[in-house]
This record gives structure tokens, C-alpha cells and sequence, in this order.
């Protein structure tokens, strides 16, 4: 549809930019999480769709279109014998057997066939003649249901299709739709009325002289009233007896004006036998034909009350634009904090890696005793010389045959390492997993994963960080030594010793304290391998040279937690549609300004094509 503005007046609203823009911003929404409210969210998403397409966009469009006029209301309350008697004659399946309108009739003057015969109006069903024939320009739509799927039976035909009628009793300038049941025993009945009901510029509610206290009408009437619906109510089936429509009538209006619905006219009428044909006497509903007769003839009318409820419905619309936006801002909350689950459990696992590596608990047991096998056992050496020399004796021993003790030193702390990155990891998947299974959004994210399993391959990832940052620790020291004085003290050495030395270093939380205080025999040793660093390349160079190699190091555990993390993030990722809070509340405000505009519009109404 490409004009869906009005011209008159001196009002400036863009329409065709307005709703254009709403029907997009709705149809980009996403509200996938079970959070309270997200079921009705979703049913205002789809209502406001619907009733952009089915009747505030094609009203737009055309003021002058027929007037639509509904008729709803509960089971048995005689709605199709109503509009039998409206026509003349029988054109809408009347019965005991419920439900009895399975599909719903639309009724117009056969000049006013043109603009029923598209899908100007409730797009989403199929037009069918009064025969079962599918209207020439409707045949594909009529043999597939809304999704696309064949309509292969009765009931699902009911469903998703609309007759046509053309009436010459029907005056030109109105049609009238005959609605299924509002409290049908089908559910898929019961929601076409309430769609229909929102597509009409006029209500015609009917109900009953022993039922129009029911709970199911009033609560359809209240809806109207919030849209600004324009309503005619009929009570039917008045015990024809004296004084009992002079009861009845003002108690129903007593109890519309209690709800504050305002009731254009109210009908009464009384019961009657119907002829073989179930017809009632055409007197019986004199007053409501003459009624809309009249309307039918007043072109001002008409546009007066399509005017009237096409501005409530807008005014509906924005209305619902807020509530989807403050539920839209839920959802991105829940999001956010499912998020902020995720980071607080991976966080606290890379602390405790933190802890680990920092407070000297992995310079203990094997990679404790592989260090001493490289700088010895008992007391601190008393100067650097003596301490220098120890060292070239225990290369030596080495070189003799004997396993390079730096080797395995350097094999025990890197198996260390790995083993707390994995298992501190899968700590944290384990937390961050119970924390979703904990809600009912966490466990639609969470729905047919086995987020906390520790993934194929995992643990030779670890391993390879690891060596790979031993690597980067003897590349440093190589670098570090390349000159003449110091490469000389680093080959009298060996490059893993020294490099053994600056790993452990980086592990020891007394590393570079210059009191040199024991804190158990990991530390003492780890002072030693200071002390030996500070020989070769000076304190300064030392600092430097651990600050970088720790630097490293965080960064290949931070990739490490994070891999580990992965699986939920793409979960997370996968709501990163979440939003349009901000979009729907600007829909909003335009929506409340078009709805002004409409109501305020006093120009000329477009001529009837009469």
C-alpha cells in the first residue's frame, strides 16, 4: 500500500512513515524469554499487527471506504438470525449446534463489491463467494491458511477465509460482518472475533435479556471503550411482556455507564416467533434497519464515526507501543543479567587461577621438588659467586648423563598450570550453568546443552597455551642475554634454567621482595631464583623481564577463560536481537500525534463516490 495519508487540513503528519515504521519496528522485535509478562507481550505484538493490517491502515488510506460493521457477541445470543433479518432473508447459518457462523459473512451493496474483493482489509483471509467459490482475484490465498499450509478441511477453511455476500437490501456506504462467537467453544473462533471485532468501525454487540450481565461481553465492551470504539449494543430476545424492555434497558445502560462505556444506541428486541424459514418479522428490528439506513445515508456520519474509531485505535496502538516497550527493556534486563552470570562465574575462576599462580601454591609437591633438584636443597648461598659456581656444578651433572632437573622442573610447573586452568574453568562453567538452570530463562537458554561439559580438545588447548608461553619465557631470556657479558653467564648456565627460574619467579608471591623473608621452603627456593636473575641480569632487567612474562601469560589464560566461556556467550549471542525499547517508545509518541492529528482533522472529508 503505498498512500495511506490523509490530506485535509493543515496538519503535516507523515502516515505512511508512522505506521510503516511501527509494522517494521514490530515485526524486528524479539521477546524469546519465558519471563513474566512475555506471553502477553508477544499477544500485543501480534494484536497490533493485526490491527495495522486488518484496519487502521486501510482506513487511512480511505475515509470514504464503506463504513464496517461488525456484529459480535456470545454464544446463542442470535446474531445470525439478527442479520437474516437486517438482509431480508436467510444468508447466515442459524442453530442449535455450536458453533453455528464458522465462517464469517460479510454483507455489502453489490456496487461496494470492489472494496472487499482485495485484501484492502483483513489481508489474512481468503475471500470466498456466498457459492464456496474463491473470489477470482483471492484463489491462490483461499487454498492455504495464514502459514502457507493447505486448508484441507472445513473447520481450518472457517478459519481462514471471509464470504462475501452482495446484498441489494445492504445500503451502499455500509457492510456488515457477521462475527463468530467472542466465547466460541473453537479457539480458533473465538480469536477470529476478537480480530474482527478490532477491524470494525462499528460495533454492533448483541446480547440477551437473561445474559447481558455475562462476564465474556463485558469484558469485550471494556476493550472497546479503552480503544474509543464506537458502539451500538442490541439486547435481544426481550420477553415480550409488558414492562420488561422498560426494566431491562435502562439497567443495561445503568451498568454500561458504570464501566463509563459509551453506547451510541442502544436496541431493543423483543422476542418473536420465526417462519419456516427461521426469519423473524421484519418489525421486529425495524428500528435498528431504519437505524442504519440512515447512517448509511449521512456521508458526514460515517466519516464522523470511522474517523472516531480509527483515532482510538491509533491512540490503542501507542498505548500498546509502551507496554511492548517496557516489557522489551525486561527482556534486555533478564539478558543482561543472565550475562553478567556468565562474567561473574568466569571472573571468579580467572581470580582463583589468579590466586594460584600469585600466592606460591604451585611451587609445591612435584614442581617443589623439581626445583630443588635444580638450585639444591638447605641454606641460602652466601654470596653470588658461590651460589654461581653450585650452579655450573649441578649443570655438570647434567651434562654427565643425568636428566636436565630444569627440564622436568619446567614439565612439573607447566602440568601444574593446566591442571588448575582446567579445573578451575570447569568450576566456573559448573557455577555459571546452575546459576541459568535457576530460572526459567536461564533454562531456555540453557534448554538440550550440556554447557558445563568440558569440550573435546579442551585440555590439550590448555596445554599448548601453557607450553607456549614457556616458550615465549626462555625466548625472553634469550633475548635478554644477547649481549656479550651476559650471554656469556647465560650459556654458562643453560637457557632452561634460567628460564626455570624466571617462571618461577612469576609464581612466587615473594618474588622480588628484598628482605629476602622465607615463607616456607617454595618461597626460599623462589628467592634463590631471584637471586640468580639479579646475578645475570641485574635487578631492573629482572623486573622488566618478569613484568612481561606475567603480562604473557595473563593474556593466554584471559583467551583460555574466555574459550571456556564460549558456549554460553553464543547462547547469549543468540538474543542479540533483544531490544527496540527505545524504538517503540518514539513509535509511540508518533503514534499519540497521529491519533491527535485524526481526531482534530476538520477538513472536508473525501467526496462520496456517490
Amino acid at each position: 500500500m503505498t498512500d495511506l495519508g490523509i490530506s485535509s487540513g493543515t496538519h503535516s503528519i507523515e502516515q505512511p512513515t508512522v505506521l510503516g515504521t511501527f509494522a517494521k519496528d514490530l515485526r524486528a522485535l524479539e521477546l524469546p524469554l519465558p519471563i513474566e509478562g512475555a506471553q502477553q507481550a508477544r499477544a500485543e505484538v501480534s494484536g497490533a499487527l493485526s490491527q495495522l493490517a486488518d484496519h487502521v491502515a486501510p482506513r487511512l488510506a480511505s475515509l470514504d471506504a464503506p463504513l464496517l460493521v461488525v456484529v459480535g457477541g456470545s454464544t446463542g445470543a442470535g446474531k445470525s438470525t439478527l442479520v437474516n433479518a437486517l438482509v431480508g432473508h436467510p444468508v447466515s447459518r442459524t442453530g442449535a449446534i455450536r458453533p453455528t457462523t464458522r465462517r464469517p459473512v460479510l454483507l455489502h451493496h453489490p456496487e461496494d463489491s470492489a472494496w472487499f474483493a482485495g485484501s484492502r482489509i483483513l489481508p489474512g483471509l481468503a475471500r470466498v463467494r456466498g457459492d464456496g467459490q474463491p473470489v477470482a482475484a483471492q484463489e491462490a490465498l483461499a487454498a492455504v491458511g495464514p502459514d502457507g499450509a493447505p486448508s484441507t478441511s472445513g473447520e481450518e477453511a472457517a478459519a481462514t477465509s471471509l464470504e462475501l455476500r452482495a446484498e441489494p437490501s445492504i445500503p451502499r456506504g455500509l457492510a456488515i460482518l457477521d462475527a463468530p462467537d467472542i466465547d466460541s467453544v473453537s479457539t480458533g473462533n473465538r480469536e477470529l472475533a476478537r480480530q474482527l471485532l478490532r477491524a470494525a468501525d462499528l460495533w454492533l454487540f448483541v446480547t440477551t435479556a437473561n445474559r447481558y450481565a455475562d462476564a465474556v461481553p463485558w469484558e469485550v465492551l471494556r476493550t472497546a471503550a479503552e480503544r474509543d470504539v464506537t458502539v451500538a449494543v442490541v439486547m435481544n430476545r426481550i420477553p415480550d411482556r409488558p414492562g420488561v424492555a422498560e426494566e431491562l434497558g435502562p439497567d443495561l445502560r445503568a451498568m454500561l455507564d458504570r464501566e463509563g462505556i459509551e453506547v451510541a444506541h442502544l436496541f431493543l428486541v423483543a422476542e418473536s416467533d420465526v417462519d419456516e424459514r427461521g426469519m423473524l418479522p421484519a418489525a421486529a428490528v425495524g428500528e435498528l434497519t431504519g437505524h442504519l439506513r440512515d447512517l448509511a445515508a449521512d456521508a458526514e456520519g460515517r466519516g464522523a464515526i470511522a474517523r472516531r474509531t480509527l483515532a482510538g485505535a491509533v491512540g490503542r496502538l501507542a498505548g500498546s507501543a509502551r507496554d511492548i516497550a517496557a516489557h522489551a527493556r525486561v527482556q534486555e534486563a533478564e539478558r543482561d543479567r543472565l550475562h553478567g552470570e556468565v562474567v561473574a562465574a568466569f571472573a571468579d575462576a580467572r581470580d582463583r587461577i589468579e590466586e594460584s599462580i600469585g600466592d606460591g601454591s604451585l611451587l609445591r609437591g612435584e614442581v617443589l621438588a623439581r626445583w630443588q633438584d635444580v638450585v639444591g636443597t638447605g641454606e641460602f648461598f652466601r654470596g653470588v659467586e658461590t651460589f654461581v659456581g653450585r650452579m655450573r656444578d649441578r649443570i655438570g651433572e647434567m651434562l654427565s648423563g643425568k636428566p636436565a632437573p630444569s627440564v622436568a622442573a619446567e614439565q612439573a610447573l607447566g602440568t601444574s598450570l593446566v591442571a588448575v586452568v582446567i579445573d578451575e574453568t570447569a568450576r566456573g562453567a559448573e557455577r555459571a550453568e546452575q546459576s541459568w538452570r535457576a530460572t526459567a530463562a536461564g533454562r531456555y537458554l540453557a534448554e538440550g546443552q550440556d554447557l558445563s561439559r568440558i569440550p573435546d580438545g579442551y585440555a590439550e588447548e590448555v596445554a599448548a597455551a601453557v607450553r607456549a608461553w614457556q616458550g615465549d619465557v626462555l625466548e625472553l631470556v634469550r633475548q635478554e642475554g644477547a649481549d656479550r657479558r651476559t650471554k656469556a653467564r647465560l650459556m654458562s648456565l643453560g637457557v632452561n634454567v634460567v628460564g626455570v627460574a624466571l617462571m618461577i619467579a612469576v609464581f612466587a608471591s615473594t618474588a622480588f621482595i628484598p628482605t629476602g623473608l622465607e615463607v616456607g621452603v617454595g618461597a626460599g627456593t623462589a628467592v634463590v631464583g631471584q637471586k640468580l636473575l639479579e646475578t645475570i641480569f641485574g635487578d631492573e632487567a629482572v623486573r622488566r623481564m618478569a613484568r612481561i612474562a606475567r603480562e604473557r601469560l595473563t593474556t593466554r589464560l584471559d583467551a583460555l577463560v574466555a574459550g571456556r566461556s564460549a558456549p554460553f556467550e553464543q547462547r547469549l549471542a543468540e538474543l542479540a536481537g533483544i531490544g527496540g525499547a527505545e524504538a517503540m517508545e518514539a513509535d509511540a509518541d508518533a503514534l499519540e500525534a497521529l491519533a491527535h492529528e485524526i481526531r482534530e482533522d476538520r477538513g472536508d472529508l473525501p467526496e462520496d463516490p456517490r
